[in-house]
Formats: structure tokens, sequence, C-alpha cells
């Protein structure tokens, strides 16, 4: 009963020293190659954040400025509009949820610090500024006044269960977050 428990205790062992991969040696192998790994897509970093600007639309009314007929399944999708015309899907994640939820957040100008993922043409929102009528940059998120806890999409607070309120803080942009520059010169003003 001890071997057993010391054999299974070296195997864990050796399993995680090797990544939990199993990588067979010997001849009776020697002519397969050991399968590729899957990428990852890294985690956010200061190197691959960008601050992209415009207004966030939902993607039917967008198209249809350009005279592109759409059917209802892309209804509920929001876009970031670029002043050059570009489209950016927005992944309804954790903060770019709030988007789809929340119409006061949608066609007014924003910067959305976002994530990219190469061969992934969505934004993945990190944190969101709006413009006061004044023109002020504006942290946006929401908030619970009783727990004083920030939260990112409408629902009742996660401690409370109290109601939460957007919430705007003037705030200039990360230092980290580069501006995204488009290769498109400035698109038409479209009625």
């Amino acid at each position: 009963m001890r071997t057993a428990g010391l054999f299974f205790a070296l195997l864990i062992l050796a399993l995680v020293a090797s990544d939990g991969v199993y990588t067979p040696t010997g001849d009776c192998f020697a002519d397969d190659p050991p399968p590729p790994r899957q990428p990852v897509a890294p985690p956010p970093t200061e190197e691959n954040r960008e601050v992209f600007s415009g207004k966030v639309v939902r993607l039917q009314s967008a198209l249809t400025r350009r005279g592109i007929k759409s059917r209802d399944e892309i209804k509920a999708q929001v876009v970031l509009e670029t002043a050059e015309g570009e489209l950016w899907p927005l992944v309804p994640d954790w903060r770019g949820r709030a988007f789809f939820q929340d119409e006061r957040l949608r066609d007014r100008q924003v910067d959305l610090v976002c994530r990219r993922t190469p061969g992934i043409p969505y934004l993945q929102v990190l944190s969101v500024y709006t413009f006061s009528e004044e023109g002020e940059r504006e942290y946006t998120d929401y908030w619970c006044d009783i727990c004083s806890i920030p939260m990112y999409e409408i629902k009742d607070c996660d401690c409370c269960r109290g109601e939460i309120r957007l919430r705007f803080q003037p705030q200039k942009l990360p230092a980290y977050a580069r501006p995204y520059k488009s290769s498109l010169p400035p698109a038409p003003k479209t009625p």
C-alpha cells in the first residue's frame, strides 16, 4: 500500500514538473512529432491596450446609414464608430456589456481603453471614458452609494442588492494606453 502511494506521489510530481503534459519518449514514438500547442491570447498588458475614440451605436443603424440592409439577428449588436467610419464590434463581457444594456452610454462621444487580439475583429473594453456637456473627459462606471463599490453593468449591487447609479468622475486617460491610429482617412459625414 505504501509503495502505491509513493508511486502516485512521484507521478503527480512528474506531471506538475512537465506542466501536466505527458510527452512519450522512446523509439516507438520517434516518427510522431509532438502535437502543436494552441496559441493563447496574452492577458491585457500595457503593451496591448489602445484608446479608441468615437461613438458606440447599434450596428444595424450604422449599416443602414451606409445603405446596407440587415436582418434582426444583429439588432442587439453594438459597435464603436470612429471618426474615420470604422466599425469595431464590442465584446459583451464584464465591461463591454454596459453598452448593450444602457442606452445612456450610446450615441455619445467616448474614449474606450480596449484590448485587441490578433485575428479577432472585436474590441474588449477595459475602461470607459465619456465626456460631460462641457467637453471634460470622465471615467464612467456604476456605483453603489451604500457599499461604496464600483460595478460595470446595470444590475443590483453585488453586496447589498440595492440600486446602483451611473457615475462620472473627471479623469485623464491612463498613461499606458496608446491612441489607436487608423489607416483610413476621415469618413464623410453621414446623416
